[in-house]
């Protein structure tokens, strides 16, 4: 297993601020650009009071929005309830050593996950 290391990064605005631990080689699918981790691996969140929640569908996924700028940095996504989706594009680069985008079947999404 690749090395675990902190990351930070920020919305827009900088009004959210958050720190994950995540490997410095990592996957990121394509669909949202996001890196998944458990809900441990985040440890830290600023500017909670800052974020909107939108759900649709089963309601399942809770997307939070900052109110400032509009990003959304994280979700919690319906294939893994029990972690996090960080947006790669909100997260400093510096601690990466390399990335793969994987890419992902929106039309099959059920079929895709089903496998998880």
């Amino acid at each position: 297993m690749s090395e675990q290391v902190l990351h930070k990064g920020k919305g827009h605005c900088g009004a959210i601020q958050l720190t994950i631990l995540a490997p410095r080689d990592i996957d990121i699918c394509e669909c949202f650009l996001g890196l998944e981790i458990p809900a441990s691996q985040l440890k830290s969140l600023d500017g909670k009071d800052n974020l909107s929640e939108y759900r649709f569908n089963t309601g399942t996924a809770q997307h939070w929005f900052c109110k400032t700028c509009g990003i959304c940095p994280l979700y919690v996504p319906r294939s893994f309830p029990e972690g996090y989706c960080v947006n790669w594009r909100c997260l400093d680069r510096d601690g990466f050593r390399s990335h793969r985008i994987v890419p992902a079947d929106g039309r099959n999404w059920e079929a895709m996950h089903a496998g998880k």
